[in-house]
């Protein structure tokens, strides 16, 4: 095809051509003649060129392919989390080695119950963390989440439980100088209660046991801030059922400060039970531990007497009047320590002093009544007896006056 363009103006790069309907054409200058000038006529042939345009086509298609198969076939994947260890106090989560394809990293957060924990620190290298500082038998949510340059991906939510104080499955002991029959005793004493042995210090080993301080796994314990023990520690948490304190059986600790018993604390010492029974029981007689014969005359009556003034109260006898309005008169009151027998006998009233002549029918039938000095002893108003009239003078018995002698005094 062939065109006839008029050049109306060249410029230093480019040059205005016009078509015969008077159209503008900026066309470049260094693609025409350099011997034009303003008002030249210029003949521009145009084709197709189709071998050109199928390469180009071909190298386009190419490219396309190698960015779809770099960019287009994988994606970055979510972190798949899971429970490494679990004790009292602390979790250990680990997951797999993040995929992030051919996006670029941002970070990777850590999240607890649904708030944000942290982010791990060299996400492209660390696969695990430990949790500590837990509640005891507590339920805990934990998620990860990946951000990278071709979007945020979340893994599933995890949920772990803290062990209870008897639940010994987690301890995780890795062992470091000692005998080979105290190891093999160890060994044996964390089957039965369990837990675990790691022969490497580990992020989920929760002691460290030897008997002596050395060696490069003891140093990487003690980096670790994981606790050294001696194999006595493992003999309690199996003697108690459950987790001891660490503080009695740290290599140097006082054996002394090791709790030993379930529920210290809650039992009493066997010196202070006996203790605590004999004042429940309350003080003993203050004549219990003295010798009879160095009692003092009343009392060592009182002890010796068949009757007491409780069994005197319940017994059949009919009470004293409690005033002269009552058909009585008031007792008379007792006589004094040293008084003579005839002065005691003489205060008494008839009915209660020894009979020396007839009793009147009257006096016969009224019922005989203790009074506040013959309260100790019964025997004396067991043995007077009323009289008939006729019966004549009656004559107390001597044990009679005697009781009678012996209370007044």
């Amino acid at each position: 095809m062939l065109i006839s363009l008029t050049v109306g103006k060249v410029d230093a790069g480019v040059a205005v051509l016009l078509t015969e309907d008077k159209r503008l054409i900026e066309f470049p200058s260094i693609l025409l003649p350099p011997s034009i000038t303003s008002g030249s006529i210029v003949d521009i042939t145009v084709s197709r060129n189709l071998a050109s345009e199928s390469a180009a086509q071909k190298s386009f298609q190419s490219l396309q392919s190698s960015i779809l198969s770099t960019y287009g076939q994988q994606s970055p994947s979510p972190p798949v989390i899971r429970c490494r260890n679990a004790t009292q106090t602390s979790i250990v989560l680990e997951w797999d080695p993040i995929a992030l394809a051919t996006a670029e990293l941002r970070s990777l957060s850590l999240y607890r119950n649904g708030s944000k924990a942290g982010n791990i620190p060299k996400p492209k290298e660390m696969t695990s963390t430990k949790m500590s500082g837990l509640a005891v038998d507590t339920e805990y949510n934990f998620q990860l989440v990946l951000r990278t340059s071709a979007g945020l991906y979340s893994s599933d939510k995890l949920t772990v439980r803290t062990h209870k104080m008897t639940d010994l499955s987690g301890i995780t002991v890795t062992p470091g100088m000692m005998a080979p029959p105290l190891r093999e005793s160890l060994s044996g004493a964390i089957d039965r209660i369990g837990g675990k042995i790691a022969e490497n210090v580990r992020i989920d080993t929760t002691h460290f046991v030897c008997m002596e301080g050395r060696g490069r796994e003891w140093e990487k314990a003690v980096e670790m801030n994981i606790p050294v023990v001696r194999p006595e520690w493992v003999e309690g948490c199996e003697r108690e059922g459950r987790i001891v304190g660490v503080r009695g059986y740290y290599l140097n600790a006082d054996p002394k400060l090791r709790q030993v018993g379930q529920g210290v604390g809650l039992q009493q010492s066997p010196q202070r039970q006996p203790q605590q029974r004999r004042e429940s029981q309350g003080p003993a007689s203050s004549t219990a531990s003295i010798p009879n014969d160095q009692l003092p005359n009343r009392s060592r009556q009182e002890m010796q007497s068949p009757t007491s003034e409780n069994n005197l109260r319940a017994s059949n006898l009919p009470p004293p009047p409690s005033s002269p309005s009552e058909g009585g008169s008031p007792a008379p009151p007792p006589p004094a320590k040293d008084t003579p027998k005839a002065q005691v006998e003489a205060q008494l009233s008839p009915s209660e002093s020894t009979v020396s002549g007839p009793v009147s029918p009257e006096a016969s039938s009224a019922p005989s009544r203790p009074t506040s000095t013959d309260r100790v002893d019964q025997q004396p108003y067991q043995n007077l007896k009323p009289t008939q009239p006729g019966d004549g003078p009656t004559t107390p018995r001597p044990e009679d006056n005697a009781s009678m002698v012996d209370v007044a005094l």
